[in-house]
């Protein structure tokens, strides 16, 4: 895997890949549109960021490149690389229970508030990547 040298792409099978660590400044890409929702990144080595329509979809710190970022009423699932482990923050349903599996493991249950936000810590081990899926129950 890699960065995403265009910040954010659409890919064949209906996903999106976004998100560039290797940058040393803040760069931004607005109204990229996916079936009808505008999403907007912004990503360096800090963070990077994740919106759909105006709304938060995912953040971390410090930045990431993610791979096949699916969203729909079950959840999410993505692929995270980045050079070090990570803090990822999910924008999902209001008070609602999510199953959250990293690399084939059950991390088990976790609830989100009135905000709807999930945070995981993620550990990306020496390949400097991991497989998400957060499954609402």
């Amino acid at each position: 895997m890699s960065v995403v040298k265009d910040l954010i792409t659409e890919n064949e099978n209906g996903s999106i890949s976004f998100g560039d660590y290797e940058l040393d400044q803040k760069a931004k890409k607005s109204d990229f549109e996916v079936r009808g929702d505008r999403y907007k990144v912004k990503t360096f080595r800090e963070s990077t960021r994740l919106e759909c329509n105006d709304a938060l979809v995912y953040e971390s710190e410090p930045g990431t490149a993610v791979h096949d970022f699916i969203r729909n009423e079950e959840g999410v699932s993505f692929c995270v690389e980045s050079p070090k482990d990570c803090q990822v923050v999910l924008g999902l349903t209001d008070e609602a229970t999510y199953r959250v599996i990293v690399d084939g493991r059950d991390s088990g249950m976790m609830d989100t508030g009135r905000g709807g936000k999930l945070v995981l810590s993620i550990e990306v081990g020496e390949s400097g990547s991991a497989k998400v899926q957060v499954i609402r129950a």
